[in-house]
């Protein structure tokens, strides 16, 4: 009777322990999968204002360098229509006096185009093509050397935000071939299949060493900034050999 009494209470104190084992298990399983909800939940978060952070910066910079553009507009194309439309309007002759209605006309489509050209919501009204046509062209009419553009597949779907970061990036990349590449012939060609979409920014200048350069705050920046909208940016470049950069998107749903 007494070894059945010790066989119980041994049963019991293992019972005891193995629900406390247990209990003590779900606890901590419990506590661990709420931390790593919260770490997500803060990476999820941090990410997000990386992202609101970036799109701040861009349309910062968008703007101040579409202000530096109409300063210059204002300054060297309005000042000398001004300036002609009042020549010919203090004229006493009728066909000076028309021609300088017609100068009044030409500066106020020219103020309205600028005064458009401040608000970001043009963003929205073009194609991401349709703008590297419009910047490839302005290299070409100023005869900085020869532009050649491609497309192939179907046209890249972006929301505003995604297209605003691009456009940047591309901004970024031709600025730094016009600077610092001397090129006589810049490339760009799109293409989209159905993974991913890939812009190819291609220059015949002098070229650099990567491995010296991947560490310029320019270049981290503009790999950041595909980061930040899911993307990636690949450098290729030679000392005497030009650059090839790539902007490859991932296909995702339009937000």
């Amino acid at each position: 009777m007494e070894n059945n009494g010790s066989d119980l209470f041994v049963i019991i104190l293992l019972g005891f322990f193995l629900m406390l084992f247990m209990v003590s298990f779900i606890i901590i399983m419990v506590i661990y999968h709420r931390q790593r909800q919260i770490q997500n939940q803060q990476k999820v978060e941090s990410i997000k204002a990386t992202y609101e952070n970036t799109i701040l910066n861009v349309e910062k910079e968008i703007r101040e360098d579409i202000l530096g553009h109409v300063g210059r507009e204002l300054h060297d194309n309005v000042g000398q229509l001004l300036s002609l439309a009042k020549l010919n309007l203090s004229s006493s002759k009728t066909e000076k006096v028309h021609e300088g209605k017609v100068l009044i006309n030409e500066i106020i489509r020219e103020v309205r185009s600028l005064s458009k050209s401040l608000n970001l919501d043009w963003v929205e009204s073009i194609t991401l093509e349709e703008f590297i046509k419009k910047e490839l062209g302005k290299l070409e009419n100023a005869e900085f050397c020869e532009v050649t553009y491609q497309s192939n597949g179907q046209p890249l779907q972006l929301n505003k935000e995604k297209k605003l970061v691009l456009i940047r990036i591309i901004q970024e990349c031709l600025n730094n071939a016009i600077k610092h590449a001397q090129p006589s012939l810049i490339d760009i060609r799109v293409s989209s299949d159905a993974s991913k979409s890939e812009i190819m920014i291609k220059d015949d200048g002098k070229g650099f060493d990567v491995s010296k350069n991947s560490e310029g705050s320019g270049m981290y920046n503009l790999k950041n900034r595909m980061t930040t909208i899911g993307g990636e940016l690949q450098i290729l470049s030679k000392i005497g050999k030009g650059t090839e950069i790539k902007l490859v998107l991932p296909h995702q749903p339009i937000e």
